[in-house]
């Protein structure tokens, strides 16, 4: 759940929230049920947060390497891994689109929320950051925002009116909030969710091969691919 351009360090406990919330709690058991974890696995959790995933794997694999870029997060996770007996786990700061881990090294990458955060050649940039650290027969497993603003079809209408609507109903502080959004949106300064179809074309030029992109039933889906 990390970025290169927001100030994480000040988002801790509203991410911690999220993740709590039963949309995420799904989203992660889906996640994790998709990439099959082995007891012998490396993994490597991009944009760990709070640990959402990080947590939910380190019972079921050899070691887990979750990487945030904001300190502040990657403390949190310590701190929870600490209480949880976790001895398995090791919290790094670095950015998705420079991973500090040798070629090959990984057996699972994952990711949850965090690629939205970045431009498009910044996702393609962790696209190929994740393929190099994995080893042949590795696989990537990532969920993300999958729609998009351009409103091309039913579904990012559909999306976005839900959005807004939703917004709105919190009267005068919703109203607030959507001139915000638009603000940023007009700014280029909010997300960057881009399409199933966009990240399937990504994973393929990646060189993933076995590509399956699967849209949720809210803003949400879940790719993968294997490195060949």
């Amino acid at each position: 759940m990390a970025t290169l351009t927001k100030d994480w360090d000040r988002h801790v406990a509203e991410t911690e929230e999220l993740a709590c919330g039963a949309g995420f709690q799904d989203l992660r058991d889906q996640i994790v049920d998709l990439a099959a974890p082995h007891g012998g696995d490396t993994v490597v959790d991009v944009g760990a947060g709070t640990g959402l995933l990080t947590l939910a794997l380190a019972g079921s694999v050899a070691r887990v390497w979750a990487v945030d870029i904001s300190p502040s997060m990657c403390e949190y996770l310590r701190l929870k891994a600490a209480g949880a007996r976790l001895e398995n786990i090791e919290v790094i700061v670095a950015s998705a689109v420079h991973l500090p881990f040798a070629d090959g090294s990984a057996d699972l990458v994952v990711s949850n929320y965090c690629l939205h955060h970045l431009n498009d050649p910044d996702k393609r940039r962790a696209l190929a950051e994740a393929r190099r650290v994995l080893r042949p027969g590795g696989r990537l497993v990532l969920g993300d925002m999958m729609f998009s603003l351009s409103l091309v079809d039913e579904r990012d209408r559909r999306l976005l009116a839900s959005k807004v609507m939703t917004i709105a109903r919190r009267g005068p502080a919703g109203v607030v909030r959507l001139a915000k959004n638009a603000t940023r949106v007009l700014a280029r300064r909010w997300e960057k969710p881009v399409r199933a179809d966009w990240w399937h074309r990504a994973l393929v030029q990646a060189g993933f091969e076995s590509v399956h992109v699967r849209l949720l039933e809210h803003e949400g889906g879940i790719a993968s691919g294997y490195r060949p």
